[in-house]
């Protein structure tokens, strides 16, 4: 049993008869009254946020898990397969499972949450960034830049980013996975 004080990013719980991963988290220790802890949980079973408000000291039941190191294999449908770099044992994970599963690119290194207790993949964790080549995006109109604009792209595996008006098809652009977002060009 953990409390509140060992609320991390990260942690999976259980909670309502499911188990849950802190997405974020805010301690908040008011002026007048008791202290609580703010926080938003994915479910590891359906894919549902979740916004809940522990007291502080409240008991919690956390899972005990087991990160290990996957590769992105391929995509059928809304099945996901993965291989185990360590023993080459491959898993398939369903689409909802997965935070970004539009910026996966075959051969992509992920880090996979395995609940010890039963064997089960909970939670797959992309890289901070993935570098993607953009496949499609209307060629930019010189001297509109006036202003910080944006232009819709399509990346090679098939995700819509929207980027400066500079980059061009063939480009390798770098993508935030938490917020999908366009980061920076990448010079080779």
């Amino acid at each position: 049993m953990a409390s509140t004080s060992d609320i991390r990013n990260g942690l999976c719980i259980k909670f309502n008869h499911d188990i849950y991963k802190i997405i974020e988290f805010l301690h908040v220790k008011p002026g007048k009254g008791p202290a609580f802890v703010r926080t938003k949980m994915k479910s590891l079973t359906n894919g549902k946020v979740l916004d809940n408000t522990f007291s502080a000291g409240h008991k919690i039941e956390d899972v005990r898990v087991e990160t290990q190191t996957y590769q992105y294999l391929y995509a059928e449908g809304d099945q996901f397969h993965f291989m185990n770099t360590e023993n080459f044992e491959q898993i398939t994970l369903e689409k909802k499972i997965l935070d970004a599963p539009d910026l996966l690119k075959e051969g992509t290194l992920v880090m996979v949450q395995i609940n010890t207790e039963t064997d089960l993949p909970l939670s797959v964790d992309m890289p901070a960034s993935i570098v993607l080549e953009v496949t499609y995006t209307e060629p930019g109109v010189k001297g509109n830049t006036a202003t910080n604009a944006h232009k819709p792209a399509k990346v090679e595996t098939g995700a819509s980013v929207n980027v400066p008006l500079f980059i061009n098809e063939g480009d390798k652009i770098k993508i935030d996975t938490a917020t999908g977002s366009y980061m920076e060009r990448v010079k080779e």
